[in-house]
């Protein structure tokens, strides 16, 4: 689509509008947002647009069509695709070699474990190796609670930190205000960064990396903007 507008608002109803007309989602809904930030953030987006529309340019506007469109009309089945990474959640597996990577991944991911036992009065079981273990019932149904009483649109910035993670804790607990948005990141990536010094960084997976921190901040962005 060629840029046809001049000039880009929000009006009284948060619905970001161009020119007279409203942005509509790919199911033809108005763009209404959930708060005056997060509105105007989107706005921003519309603004940047040069010659012609590239969505890729457009993350929080994307996640915003998302939770309109994909999510709103029934939650449920979203939040329960997210939910099941409480079953086999990165944190849970931990290497039995070598020592220093051992360690780190202890004093990485133990501190974000004992937040969640104490925020949720779970238990969980650590495995060593990459062998599925179940964890126990309660734990899944209490962090599984967690993630359905969220809102569409915080499900929608919640599902690319889950998924580029790989776990729900450190999503949690981002969330929640328990870790910074680049300590998580950090976390979720000490087997690749001890891997990287071992062995060197191969171009493409420095890039598929640089891709995914690109979209875990658009969904940072997305959070921040619900809370103001």
């Amino acid at each position: 689509m060629k840029r046809f507008w001049q000039a880009v608002t929000v009006d009284a109803d948060r619905v970001v509008r161009l020119d007279d007309r409203p942005v509509r989602t790919p199911g033809r809904t108005p763009l209404s947002l959930p708060t005056v930030a997060l509105a105007e953030a989107v706005a921003e987006e519309w603004r940047s647009v040069g010659e012609t529309v590239d969505p890729r340019a457009m993350p929080l506007t994307g996640l915003a069509n998302a939770a309109i469109d994909r999510i709103a009309a029934d939650p449920a089945p979203f939040a329960d695709g997210l939910a099941r990474y409480a079953e086999s959640d990165l944190l849970y597996y931990r290497a039995d070699s070598p020592p220093e990577l051992v360690a780190r991944q202890d004093a990485a991911w133990n501190p974000l474990l004992e937040w969640a036992r104490d925020r949720y009065d779970v238990h969980f079981t650590l495995v060593t190796g990459i062998m599925h273990q179940p964890q126990p019932d309660a734990t899944v149904a209490r962090l599984a609670q967690a993630v359905v009483a969220l809102d569409p649109f915080r499900l929608a910035a919640l599902s690319p930190v889950v998924t580029i993670t790989g776990s729900l804790v450190l999503a949690l607990a981002l969330l929640e205000g328990a870790a910074e948005a680049d300590a998580i990141w950090t976390t979720a990536h000490v087997d690749e960064d001890f891997q990287a010094e071992q062995w060197g960084e191969d171009y493409l997976a420095v890039e598929a990396r640089e891709a995914k921190r690109r979209e875990f901040d658009a969904a940072i962005r997305f959070l921040r903007a619900l809370q103001n």
